[in-house]
C-alpha cells in the first residue's frame, strides 16, 4: 500500500491533477517532485559515472 501511494505520488500524469483546491498545497506538492526527480535523477547520474569507471 505505500509503495503503490509513492508511486501514484511520483507519476508525471498526476502531476497537474487536480487534487486539491487549496494554491499553496498543491505548489508545495510540485516544488517536491521537482525536488525529488531532481535527486533521482542525480543519483542515476552518480551510479552511471561510478560504473564507468
Amino acid at each position: 500500500m505505500f509503495l503503490k501511494r509513492v508511486l501514484h505520488y511520483l507519476n508525471p500524469m498526476t502531476l497537474f491533477g487536480r487534487s486539491n483546491p487549496d494554491s499553496s498545497l498543491r505548489f508545495m506538492h510540485g516544488v517536491n517532485r521537482i525536488s525529488f526527480f531532481g535527486f533521482l535523477f542525480c543519483v542515476v547520474v552518480m551510479v552511471v559515472r561510478a560504473c564507468g569507471r
